[in-house]
């Protein structure tokens, strides 16, 4: 049995109402910053629980735009996690930030506890990133921000509908991004990305500055970026955001299945489960014994799964000039060395949960 990692041709199989609905756009010529374009950002506002969605480009230039309102600049420094994927400190230093890194928790996220001590003079926001779909301890977080009088712009590209306390990912702050690649809970068919924010004026800004600081056609307010989100993709945005809480729900199903069987599996640990926040499995991650054997053993069985980063991304060559070494994250190094990422998605069925967990067992001599 040939168990796939991407999903996306199920996701996207049965497109003919979509066609339809993109056939009639083409005719409108409504291409850019059009009419379904203000229609996914007032759906999407309203799914995350935020007063004003902007769709951009990417989902890194949902990170970075909002630091860029900020004022982030050259000389400044902005606090975040040792663990995540390149975008994250992409985004810090397209502004001309330097990333400032901490370890991580056991459950892929930031420290918290490690956030105070890495704050100097020149630290000027904090962007925790909600990795693989759990959440950062926003509540601790937003005291220690408030005492040092620091915004906070969520990384929320992998945890589109987490919560925690009754706040979805990305409400925290005073924005939080997100992405719409096709690798994500909620896609369209290219990069995009978009952020939310409950402040009026930065909101404003936010617009300003990804239409090249345009005013109108003819005034300019500022120099900005052209970071639209197509209004094409808005267009598949809208046809698939209705189902959002049915993908997500569909994950975490997905996800206490493997945790009951893969959980029993003592070469195996899960990372913790909470109570008290909504995970949302953009990735499912267990830490494994000998975990490149198992992963040879799971891809020569037709298993695509994946390895979610086995370099940490502050020992990566292109880093190198931040000055940290092989050791400064142990956490991070740990989970780079023993983590693997099995398929969780909405569309697997319960036949290939079975097969993976069978895989599994069989590669370690495991008993039912």
């Amino acid at each position: 049995m040939k168990v796939r990692y991407s999903y996306l041709s199920q996701q996207f199989g049965q497109i003919d109402e979509l066609l339809e609905q993109i056939r009639a756009f083409v005719k409108t010529g409504d291409f850019t910053l059009g009419a379904e374009l203000t229609k996914f950002e007032g759906k999407f506002a309203k799914l995350i629980g935020a007063e004003h969605a902007i769709g951009v480009g990417s989902g890194t230039d949902a990170l970075k735009l909002p630091l860029k309102a900020l004022g982030v600049g050259h000389g400044d420094e902005v606090i975040t996690t040792a663990n995540t994927f390149i975008a994250t400190a992409g985004a810090i230093n397209e502004v001309g930030a330097r990333p400032v890194f901490v370890d991580c928790g056991p459950d892929f996220c930031m420290d918290v506890s490690q956030v105070e001590r890495a704050i100097t003079k020149a630290t000027r926001a904090i962007m925790p990133v909600h990795f693989t779909g759990y959440m950062t301890d926003m509540p601790r977080l937003q005291a220690i921000a408030a005492k040092h009088n620091l915004p906070i712009v969520e990384d929320a590209c992998q945890a589109i509908l987490a919560d925690m306390g009754g706040k979805r990912a990305g409400t925290y702050g005073i924005a939080g991004g997100f992405s719409l690649h096709p690798l994500k809970n909620l896609n369209v068919w290219g990069d995009g990305g978009v952020i939310v924010t409950s402040d009026g004026e930065f909101a404003d800004k936010l617009r300003l500055l990804r239409n090249h600081g345009l005013k109108n056609r003819d005034e300019i307010a500022m120099f900005g970026y052209n970071s639209r989100l197509d209004t094409l993709q808005a267009v598949v945005g809208n046809w698939l955001i209705d189902s959002a809480e049915a993908i997500t729900q569909g994950r975490i199903e997905r996800a206490a299945y493997y945790d009951k069987h893969l959980g029993a599996i003592s070469q195996l640990s899960l990372p913790p489960r909470y109570s008290d926040r909504r995970t949302v499995y953009h990735l499912y991650m267990v830490h494994a014994q000998d975990r490149d054997g198992l992963q040879q053993h799971c891809l020569a069985r037709g298993i695509e799964c994946k390895v979610h980063y086995p370099i940490p991304l502050y020992r990566q060559e292109g880093l190198r000039h931040l000055g940290y070494r092989q050791g400064d994250f142990p956490v991070a190094d740990a989970q780079a060395a023993n983590v693997l990422s099995f398929p969780c998605d909405q569309h697997l069925s319960r036949e290939e949960q079975d097969f993976v967990i069978e895989t599994v067992r069989e590669f370690y001599g495991a008993a039912r």
